[in-house]
């Protein structure tokens, strides 16, 4: 018996009509769209807030944006020293001596500091072969910028403010840590980068007399 045509065109109908969800789903992955995901479940990704200048029942006022609480300092505001906070002269120019004094407990507290924040690029050696960088090498997806040796001639011959500045505020790809990084830690890993970058460029005039003697 031979099927009926109206039925195989019905057949062909819902058999183009089941790749309708693939290619939606493929095209809901792969092209860009300028609104968020949909949330079928929300999560942190969509979080109950209030905008700037909405309205908000709880407070007298009706205001949703807070005025600044007396006595209270923003982030990152020059508060004291600006050499040491921003590691800028007032002229603008990079400091070229630390601010704080560089002992043994600010190197392990520096070491300890660049160890979590900027070993994973930059490497525990400061040769910017951390595990972050070694693995966007290996995926080789078109958008990494290698991390910048902390041994190149370039950032050993940068006043120690320069380097202060990048942790402070980043540099070209690098984001900035600042907001992470209190100021003192900040000072800390520069001077524990400068001793990285003494261990690989020291002159036999660094090492002490007594001592040198044990040099191969």
């Amino acid at each position: 018996m031979q099927m009926p045509r109206w039925l195989k065109f019905a057949i062909a109908v819902l058999v183009a009509l089941s790749f309708v969800p693939l290619v939606v789903a493929y095209r809901y992955r792969q092209v860009r769209k300028p609104r968020p995901r949909l949330h079928l479940v929300f999560d942190m990704d969509d979080q109950s807030k209030y905008k700037p200048q909405e309205p908000n029942d709880l407070f007298a006022d009706g205001r949703a944006m807070r005025p600044r609480i007396d006595g209270t300092v923003p982030r990152e505001e020059i508060v004291g020293d600006p050499e040491l906070t921003t590691g800028r002269r007032a002229d603008g120019s990079f400091v070229d001596a630390f601010p704080v004094a560089v002992d043994r407990e600010l190197l392990l507290r520096g070491q300890d500091r660049f160890n979590i924040y900027c070993a994973p690029c930059h490497g525990w050696d400061g040769f910017g072969q951390g595990v972050v960088a070694r693995r966007a090498d290996r995926l080789q997806e078109g958008t990494w910028v290698p991390p910048t040796s902390l041994h190149d001639k370039t950032v050993r011959e940068r006043p120690v403010g320069h380097i202060y500045n990048t942790i402070r505020n980043g540099i070209r790809n690098m984001p900035a840590y600042g907001p992470q990084i209190p100021v003192r830690d900040r000072w800390a890993i520069v001077a524990y980068v400068r001793a990285l970058q003494r261990s690989q460029n020291a002159r036999l005039e660094d090492v002490p007399e007594d001592r040198r003697g044990t040099l191969r």
